[in-house]
């Protein structure tokens, strides 16, 4: 981790009260739906927030969520955990992206879209990891942010197009230009934030699973699959689909599922 990239997560304010109350909730084993319900339900803008997410087509429910008791009950506790620690981090950043060529739109659709495809695909046979992924997967790409900074403030926007042109990979150009990677930086921040251990772990290590302890290693070989199905312009390809193909058959994951999830990402 560089100095510069450091001092920049020390900055970061402190997560707000309703992340903290959330974050409580979820992590007492005594807690209870009801529970969950009610601390979300205090916060009208965050409920908003994660109505509009749980309805996106990317998850496949033929009928409308209009209640956030009803949202934690078809996607669990875990996965609206996901939904609002996105909505409440990102509004802890500025974002500009452009210096990967990409606007804050496309940047808000990465994430939807690899969510959405983890939790197609693990809902049913992989739920128990949900509380985990479901976090990760939204969270996984914050490091950008504070890379996409200290580009700019260094002044390497073309090194880095360069870089990406040259390696034809968002991390290895990241390594290369700023001397870290998204996954590495987006690590520190939560680990900043204090969350907890297992999480920290699967997003620092979803590039190289072999490298996260073992009770996280299924996690991070999933959204290993993941960040390569979905890249970083979030335009799902062929070539995309075959690479994460290939990842799924070397960590002996579920292929028939992600057949299915897939196809609601494209």
């Amino acid at each position: 981790m560089t100095e510069e990239i450091l001092k920049k997560i020390k900055q970061l304010p402190p997560l707000p009260e309703s992340a903290m109350q959330i974050e409580a909730v979820y992590q007492n084993p005594d807690s209870t739906f009801n529970d969950m319900v009610k601390i979300l339900e205090k916060d009208p803008l965050l409920t908003a927030d994660i109505l509009k997410a749980a309805n996106s087509p990317l998850y496949g429910f033929s009928r409308e969520i209009n209640a956030i008791s009803q949202a934690v009950g078809l996607f669990g506790m875990g996965t609206v955990r996901g939904f609002a620690l996105a909505s409440i981090v990102k509004k802890s950043f500025a974002l500009d992206l452009s210096a990967y060529g990409i606007n804050n739109e496309m940047f808000s659709s990465l994430s939807k879209k690899q969510h959405g495809l983890m939790t197609a695909w693990c809902l049913r046979k992989e739920n128990q990891l949900l509380g985990i992924l479901s976090p990760a997967a939204f969270l996984v790409e914050i490091g950008k942010v504070l890379i996409a900074q200290q580009i700019m403030s260094d002044g390497s926007q073309e090194a880095f197009r360069d870089a990406l042109v040259e390696l034809g990979d968002v991390e290895a150009a990241e390594r290369k230009v700023v001397g870290v990677d998204t996954p590495e930086v987006s690590a520190t921040v939560f680990e900043h934030w204090r969350f907890e251990e297992g999480l920290v772990d699967v997003i620092r290590n979803c590039q190289n699973p072999q490298k996260a302890a073992d009770e996280d290693q299924r996690a991070a070989q999933i959204l290993h699959v993941v960040r390569v199905a979905v890249p970083i312009n979030g335009v799902v390809t062929d070539a995309s689909i075959e690479a994460s193909k290939k990842l799924i058959q070397k960590y002996q994951l579920d292929m028939e599922s992600f057949d299915k999830a897939i196809e609601n990402a494209r």
